[in-house]
C-alpha cells in the first residue's frame, strides 16, 4: 500500500536538514520503544527530532495498516460515509490522511495530540487536504474533552502507551463521542492482541456491534501462544529505506484492529486468520467463524467455482455466506 502523492511529497520535508546518521539513530531509538512497548511515563514520540523520525519510518506503516483497517469497516458496511472524524491520540495526523483517503464524504476532522511538534507538522499536513480540521492539545491519559459526537472515532497505536487502569475509561470516553463507528489499532503483537481484547469486552458491554475483523460477538476462540492479527505490505520510499537502513522496497507491517458500530453491518461467514495456502489443487483457510470457532477448511478443484473464489483469498479478508469474497468497495 502506498501514500498519496501529496502526501509523500510532504512528508519528504521531514528529513531535510537532518543529517542521514541523526535520523538513524532516532529512527533507531523509536522503533525500540514501539517494538519493546516501552511504558516509562514519557511518550515514544517526544520532541523534533523524534517526530521527524515517525513522519519517516513509521507513518507509512501506521497508515498502511490504518487504511487496511478502515477498508474492511467499507466493507461491512457500504453505507457508511463519514463526515465528520475524531482522532484521539494522533500524532501528525496518520488516521486523518487514512480515512481522507478511503471516505471522500469526510468534511470535518479533530485532532487530539499532546505533543506540540507532532501537531506543527500534522497541521502543516492537513493544509494539503480540502477537509476543515482543528487541532486541540490533549494529553488523553487526563480524559478527553467534550467534544460532542462524530461519524468516525479513531484511537492507533495509543492504547500500548497506556496503563492497564487508564484504558476501561478511555475506551467508554471514545464510544461515548462514536455517533456511529469506533476503531481501534494496535500493534500485532500478543500483548497488542490482548489490548483489542479487553477494548471489545468493554464496547459489547457498551452496547456495540462489531463490524470488523470479528464475525461474532461471542468469546474470542483463539488460545495463546497463538493470536490473532494481520499483515500488510508498505511500500518504502528511498528515503524510508535510508532512514532505517534497509536494502528492501517494502516491509510488512503486522498489526490488529477492532471496529465497532452503532449500527449492524453484513454478516459474514468467517475471517481469514493466516495466508491461505495452496498446493496441488488444494487450498487450506484457517478461518474465524460466525459460529464463534476456529476453523481449518480445504477447498479442492473438484469444488468448481468455490475453489475459484477461495484462490483469490487473502489474509484478513472475509467470506460471505456463500463463500464469496465480500466485495471491495
Amino acid at each position: 500500500m502506498e501514500l498519496p502523492v501529496v502526501l509523500k511529497e510532504g512528508l519528504v520535508e521531514a528529513a531535510q536538514g537532518v543529517p542521514l546518521g541523526e535520523l538513524s539513530r532516532a529512527v533507531d531509538t523509536l522503533s525500540g520503544r514501539y517494538r519493546h512497548e516501552v511504558m516509562d511515563g514519557a511518550w515514544h514520540v517526544s520532541g523534533d527530532l523524534a517526530a521527524r523520525a515517525y513522519l519517516t519510518v513509521r507513518f507509512p506503516a501506521t497508515f498502511a495498516a490504518l487504511a487496511s483497517a478502515m477498508l474492511e469497516i467499507g466493507r461491512g458496511r457500504p453505507d457508511f460515509q463519514p463526515v465528520t472524524h475524531l482522532d484521539v491520540g494522533s500524532g501528525p495526523g496518520t488516521a486523518f490522511w487514512a480515512a481522507h483517503e478511503i471516505w471522500d464524504s469526510l468534511q470535518k476532522a479533530v485532532m487530539l495530540e499532546g505533543s506540540p511538534h507532532m501537531r506543527e507538522w500534522g497541521q502543516n499536513l492537513a493544509r494539503l487536504t480540502s477537509v476543515q480540521s482543528r487541532w486541540l492539545d490533549v494529553d488523553v491519559r487526563r480524559g478527553l474533552p467534550d467534544t460532542g459526537p462524530h461519524d468516525l472515532v479513531t484511537l492507533s497505536y495509543v492504547l500500548n502507551e497506556l496503563t492497564p487502569d487508564t484504558r476501561p475509561h478511555l475506551i467508554r470516553e471514545l464510544w461515548e463521542r462514536t455517533g456511529d463507528t469506533l476503531l481501534i489499532v494496535e500493534p500485532g503483537t500478543t500483548t497488542g492482541w490482548q489490548r483489542i481484547l479487553d477494548a471489545r469486552q468493554h464496547l459489547l458491554k457498551l452496547g456495540a456491534h462489531l463490524l470488523a475483523p470479528c464475525p461474532h460477538a461471542q468469546t474470542c476462540p483463539i488460545h495463546t501462544p497463538d493470536w490473532c492479527h494481520f499483515s500488510v505490505r508498505v511500500a518504502r520510499s528511498s528515503l524510508h529505506r535510508r532512514g532505517k537502513g534497509a536494502e528492501l522496497a517494502y516491509e510488512d507491517e503486522k498489526f490488529i484492529y477492532l471496529a465497532a458500530s452503532r449500527q449492524t453491518g453484513e454478516q459474514i461467514a468467517g475471517r481469514v486468520l493466516t495466508q491461505p495456502t495452496t498446493r496441488s489443487g488444494l487450498v487450506n483457510l484457517k478461518l474465524c467463524t460466525q459460529q464463534g470457532t476456529l476453523h481449518q477448511r480445504t477447498i479442492s478443484k473438484r469444488d468448481g467455482e468455490t475453489y475459484k473464489r477461495a484462490k483469490k483469498l487473502d489474509w484478513g479478508d472475509a467470506l460471505e455466506e456463500d463463500g464469496k469474497r465480500c466485495p471491495r468497495v
